[in-house]
């Protein structure tokens, strides 16, 4: 099943939208534990409604890095983060199924919302969960937040959604350690996981 969702490929352009009015961000955070201190990825980040409210909860010990390859999102973060003097979020354009540029298990807890299916349809989840791999520290936690699989909208074409079972066989077979799945919102769930 997942081998075939990875092989075929849509042409699904997954980017330049934001979940922010249909996905609250405190849900998402508070279902990984995030706390003070932590340094949290958002990969993916969009136009970063989620870095900005995982960049109050981390505070000054800690430290958000906003990655995405679509530019104008990033300027919307980048525009907030200057109007509220936030001081903790690197901002990164980064494309994830080449490289990201941060130094090796720089993190210990990471999201990805809304993403992984149109890495899965576009087959390069190789690249982007072996850079997500390298960069987060033993133990941390990646969880994977995506639209339910139901006929939308709001989301993307039914045929490129992934079920919760979809995404957790995906994880594990880049050696992920299931931690469960749970609902973050009418259209979303989170599954979580583990490096090893």
């Amino acid at each position: 099943m997942v081998a075939a969702i990875t092989e075929k490929k849509y042409g699904h352009k997954h980017h330049g939208k934001s979940s922010q009015d249909i996905l609250d961000a405190s849900n998402v955070l508070r279902a990984i534990g995030l706390v003070e201190g932590d340094k949290f990825i958002d990969a993916g980040c969009g136009d970063g409604f989620i870095s900005i409210a995982a960049s109050k909860i981390v505070k000054n010990r800690g430290k958000v890095y906003s990655l995405d390859a679509y530019e104008p999102g990033l300027d919307i973060l980048r525009k907030k983060i200057s109007q509220n003097r936030i001081e903790n979020i690197k901002v990164i354009l980064a494309d994830m199924t080449v490289a990201i540029p941060l130094n090796d298990e720089i993190a210990n807890k990471c999201v990805m919302v809304n993403v992984l299916h149109g890495f899965a349809s576009e087959g390069t989840l190789g690249p982007v969960l072996s850079e997500i791999k390298r960069i987060l520290q033993p133990g941390a936690t990646f969880a994977v937040v995506e639209f339910n699989k139901s006929e939308g909208p709001p989301g993307p074409p039914y045929n490129i959604r992934l079920s919760p079972e979809d995404v957790e066989t995906i994880l594990e077979e880049y050696k992920f350690s299931i931690g469960g799945t749970q609902e973050v919102g009418k259209y979303h769930y989170l599954v979580e996981s583990f490096k090893k």
